[in-house]
């Protein structure tokens, strides 16, 4: 009785020997950017030391990126250590001028006090909080005749308006970030794909809850697809208003849907298609200004394939400027979609059946197509 084989080029065993970690990580598919717009991407892990020099080099966007807590923590804890070091700077001082054992009221003769009735420590600290933040002197007060105390209260103002200049500048630079400026503008949690005048596009929409309108609101996108070798590539992608093209929208008044037409030329529509097995990442860059100020508004986020709904259209909606909204999730209704027709392009599949070699005694082979 003739026994049959079926022979493999490969079997599972080798393909797990086979598997790089590399690719079997692919399979775990992380955002770059997340949906409220930060970015998700982190550097190699550094040292408390790294980090800490890397901290004092950019002391400015260190100080920026810190929460308010941090911030008022920073504020507090700089002033006070500033009176500190200059209290003790003051208590040496007297302390080594042998002002702290004597009557200051009848000091002896040919001795010359620095700093009238600074005698411990308590009194130079609080000479110290006075010398910053008052513009006089009461009792305590520094003596004309002792150039020491004359070259460190000019030290001390020097360092206390530097100090004060800091801090004031760090928190109106901190409360004017366009990121905490642009928590009303929306963007659609999902994007839709359906037909616009017989051409399939890819549509998202914004929505602006600020106070006052937007103008010159400029959109850009840049897609970002994984490769088989594991690079990412990265393709800039257009995205029109109506009428207007890809030129900035001159009013942000009511919600605006940008459309990209997925074109043979576009390189979205290849990957775009229901059941792809591709994996690509949408992120959407919103730029605007705002009337009157000029300031200017930053917003982005981003889409996987997971987020785009297919055969779904936005719904007719305008933005009600006398109603508050008490948070953005009422606002969601911008965002409503629904059902409309959609001609999903056929994929012809060109290649051939495999075949299957078969052995009988091995001797001999069949082709069975």
């Amino acid at each position: 009785m003739a026994t049959t084989t079926t022979t493999s080029n490969s079997n599972s065993t080798d393909l797990k020997s086979t598997t790089s970690p590399l690719m079997v990580k692919r399979t775990i598919h992380q955002r770059l950017v997340s949906k409220d717009g930060r970015s998700l991407l982190r550097g190699p892990m550094a040292g408390a030391r790294a980090t800490w020099l890397g901290a004092m080099r950019d002391m400015w966007g260190s100080w920026l990126s810190l929460r308010w807590r941090w911030v008022v923590l920073a504020f507090c804890g700089s002033f006070l250590l500033h009176w500190l070091l200059f209290a003790v700077l003051w208590y040496l001082l007297a302390r080594a001028n042998g002002d702290l054992g004597v009557d200051h009221d009848n000091p002896p003769p040919g001795h010359t006090l620095c700093v009238k009735y600074v005698t411990g420590f308590t009194a130079a600290f609080s000479f110290a909080l006075e010398t910053q933040l008052t513009i006089g002197y009461g009792t305590m007060y520094p003596n004309a005749d002792c150039p020491t105390a004359i070259a460190l209260l000019a030290l001390q103002m020097l360092l206390g308006l530097m100090l004060e200049a800091f801090i004031t500048g760090a928190f109106v630079a901190k409360f004017s970030r366009p990121q905490k400026r642009c928590s009303g503008i929306l963007f659609s949690p999902k994007a839709v794909v359906c037909e616009e005048k017989g051409q399939r596009c890819l549509m998202f929409r914004v929505c602006n809850l600020l106070s006052r309108p937007l103008v010159d609101v400029c959109v850009s996108a840049v897609l970002y697809e994984e490769r088989d070798d594991l690079t990412l590539h990265q393709t800039s992608l257009e995205f029109q208003l109506d009428g207007l093209g890809s030129r900035p929208c001159p009013l942000f008044l009511s919600p605006l849907t940008f459309i990209h037409p997925l074109t043979p030329d576009s390189q979205l529509n290849r990957l775009i298609s229901p059941g792809s097995q591709s994996h690509f990442e949408l992120v959407v860059f919103l730029s605007a200004s705002q009337e009157g100020t000029g300031s200017a508004y930053h917003k982005r986020t981003s889409y996987l394939p997971d987020e785009i709904q297919f055969g779904r259209h936005f719904s007719k909606a305008m933005i009600l400027r006398g109603k508050e909204w008490r948070n953005s999730s009422e606002a969601m209704c911008y965002f409503d979609t629904h059902l409309c027709s959609l001609t999903v392009p056929n994929s012809h599949n060109n290649s051939r059946d495999k075949d299957c070699v078969v052995q009988v005694n091995g001797e001999g082979n069949e082709k069975i197509e």
